[in-house]
């Protein structure tokens, strides 16, 4: 079968090459949606760690509400990547939306962040 790359993958690794390109030696705002849940994780590429994370599975969220697919709990992810960001010095990051589009919870998410003190 050779190596057959989903769509969403190609997406995923065209958008990764133009950030490297623009963003040298910042850290990366990573988005993983699920249709459930939502992460956010900001990753130091040159050491390969990751620093600090946030995601609708921590307890703080989870009890807020029934359903944690929505865009309300995506802002709220939001913002608390953005004050665990913070509380850790950084101040600005790129924002890598993966393979998906910049729209309703993915964009709740980046603008949430935004608004809450990170710079990209």
């Amino acid at each position: 079968m050779g190596n057959i790359m989903s769509l969403h993958n190609k997406r995923k690794q065209r958008n990764r090459k133009s950030l490297k390109k623009k963003s040298i030696g910042k850290l990366r705002l990573s988005v993983f949606r699920s249709n459930k849940h939502i992460y956010g994780q900001i990753i130091d590429d040159n050491n390969g760690t990751t620093i600090t994370s946030a995601s609708s599975l921590e307890e703080s969220v989870k009890k807020q509400f029934k359903n944690c697919g929505t865009s309300e709990v995506a802002t709220v992810v939001g913002k608390l990547i953005a004050e665990k960001a913070i509380k850790k010095g950084i101040k600005s990051v790129v924002f890598d939306r993966g393979g998906y589009i910049y729209h309703g919870r993915v964009k709740n998410l980046a603008e949430s962040a935004r608004s809450n003190g990170l710079k990209f």
